[in-house]
């Protein structure tokens, strides 16, 4: 790609898309203006409408050649050319998937017309077989009927997706107005917001980016905003661990967005409320269901399953076990007792933590570090990348067979050819062990978090025999610090990232090494988690403020 990636770029948006390198973005967000007239301080809003489709014929089409294959484009457009830009869009080549109204509190008011209160959103993609939707992420997904309604324990735990559905305002129909319509409620960011920015008056709601962010990329792809205006997508962006670019034509803009991005982190929280109708009465003559069963009769099976089922293996071994964790399923939902899968994990955890189970009789071998040295690194991402797109514990993964399946991919994605059991019971062992490694790296190693640190190279600097040895090693893609690990093999890790297509679509550029006598079983890669705070490394590892005292 020409232009640097994490970087807002000052300029007309149609001469930065042609500078892009063709398909390498996965997610474009454009908020254009809607030549209405609005004021602001360079762009012109009110231009001949031949002239104004005309350029953003130019910009679309700009847009097209940028993104992958499978990439995605939204479009967020007023009423006055929203029939135009979706046909001109078509034109282009792309295929609207959905139409969304993103319904908003604070409305435009009007004196002879009706209030206007919504914006249109556009959901285009390149390719009807091939793109980007994450239906499993809870964090797009919305509540059913039977949990919010009936409080039906058998309700699938993760929600459901949105419905394609026409209502009339929130305040007529408030039972029916959720966000899992395709008229999405999100109140407008107001003046007196929190989150608004002053220097810009048509800003996103972080909440409402979110959901198009999570729902349409992963973690480390590629988001645009050729119309950054206050930056909200970017900063949503970052957030959410994706690499980002913005265009923006006005260089007072430019400089605030700077700063904004220069004070947010990955995986901070986004501003604004998640669900804006919480406050909303519930529906009045909603009856909620009563359980079946009691709770200790739901224990009570529990625990007989589990003992039929684990065969004297621990709760660990059976939750990373998918035959196992699918045969203790099975047997609990075939006594009949209420509840689906993440309750009866969930409770199974809670069983042994109030010592209510009988203790493991069947040990597996302890799996040293440098046995899980192949593919531990691939576990930590997968925890670290769902932690921050799913926003779950590695318990959480475990407790869901959709998001352990999940984990499972994502991980052989780095580190392919091991067993689903591995890589789950790596990331159990890095939970483990994350308490001692932070403490070690802080009685250790402290001094690595101010001293210099090497100098980076290209990759392929680090494959001669002098870096087959155990030690750290930090890879980055530009000025994004991606992963800091540690290996008994350098050279030979170093070797398989230049070699992993999952690796190589982060595109890392560089890397500097910390050869050591021995693995310090996460000590020193702890501290320098901390100190550099990379993209890709588990937050269990992060040492904190610890170590800067």
């Amino acid at each position: 790609m020409s232009l640097a990636l994490n970087e807002i770029c000052q300029g007309d948006c149609v001469e930065l898309l042609n500078k892009m390198d063709a398909e390498s973005v996965d997610l474009v967000f454009a908020d254009p203006p809607f030549n209405i007239g609005y004021k602001y301080d360079v762009y012109q809003d009110a231009r001949q409408s031949d002239e104004y489709l005309d350029w953003c014929s130019k910009w679309m089409s700009g847009v097209k050649r940028c993104l992958k294959p499978d990439g995605t484009f939204w479009l967020a457009i007023g009423d006055e050319y929203a029939a135009e830009l979706k046909i001109e869009a078509q034109k282009i080549g792309f295929i609207c998937r959905s139409w969304v109204i993103w319904y908003y509190t604070f409305g435009v008011n009007c004196s002879k017309g009706f209030s206007r209160s919504h914006t249109h959103l556009f959901h285009f993609i390149v390719d009807p077989k091939k793109f980007t939707f994450n239906a499993v992420n809870p964090q797009v997904r919305v509540p059913s009927a039977r949990q919010l309604v009936y409080g039906d324990n058998r309700a699938n735990p993760q929600g459901r997706l949105p419905d394609n559905t026409w209502i009339m305002r929130p305040q007529d129909a408030p039972e029916s107005f959720r966000p899992d319509h395709d008229t999405w409620y999100f109140a407008r960011v107001a003046g007196t917001f929190k989150e608004r920015e002053g220097f810009h008056g048509c800003q996103m709601p972080e909440q409402l980016l979110g959901r198009i962010i999570r729902s349409c990329s992963n973690p480390g792809d590629v988001v645009l905003d050729p119309f950054a205006g206050s930056g909200t997508t970017l900063r949503v962006a970052k957030k959410l661990g994706r690499r980002w670019l913005g265009f923006e034509l006005s260089d007072d803009y430019v400089g605030q967005i700077k700063k904004k991005m220069a004070a947010t982190k990955i995986n901070d929280p986004l501003n604004g409320p998640e669900d804006p109708l919480k406050s909303a009465p519930s529906t009045g003559k909603g009856k909620r269901r009563k359980n079946k069963s009691s709770d200790s009769e739901i224990e009570s099976q529990i625990a007989k399953s589990f003992e039929t089922v684990s065969a004297g293996h621990s709760v660990d071994h059976l939750l990373c076990d998918p035959a196992m964790s699918r045969e203790f399923t099975n047997a609990i939902k075939s006594s009949g007792v209420d509840g689906n899968e993440v309750i009866w994990k969930s409770t199974l955890l809670k069983l042994r933590k109030s010592k209510k189970l009988p203790g493991a009789t069947v040990h597996r071998k302890r799996v040293s570090f440098k046995e899980m040295d192949d593919y531990s690194f691939a576990s930590e991402i997968s925890m670290r990348l769902l932690s921050i797109d799913f926003g779950l514990t590695i318990e959480n993964i475990l407790c869901c067979s959709d998001y352990a399946k999940e984990f499972d991919r994502i991980a052989e994605e780095f580190a392919p050819g091991y067993k689903p059991f591995d890589y789950r019971w790596a990331a159990l062992a890095i939970r483990k062990r994350s308490g001692s490694a932070r403490r070690k790296g802080c009685e250790n190693f402290a001094k690595w978090y101010r001293e210099r640190l090497p100098r980076s190279k290209k990759l392929e600097s680090f494959l001669s025999k002098e870096f087959e040895c155990p030690g750290v090693y930090m890879l980055s893609a530009g000025r994004q610090k991606l992963y800091i690990g540690e290996c008994e093999n350098m050279a030979l890790r170093i070797r398989s990232v230049l070699n992993n297509e999952s690796w190589q679509e982060l595109q890392p550029a560089a890397a500097w090494v910390i050869p050591t006598g021995s693995s310090e079983k996460y000590a020193l890669q702890s501290v320098l988690i901390g100190r550099l705070d990379p993209v890709l490394n588990s937050q269990l590892l992060n040492p904190g403020k610890v170590v800067a005292r």
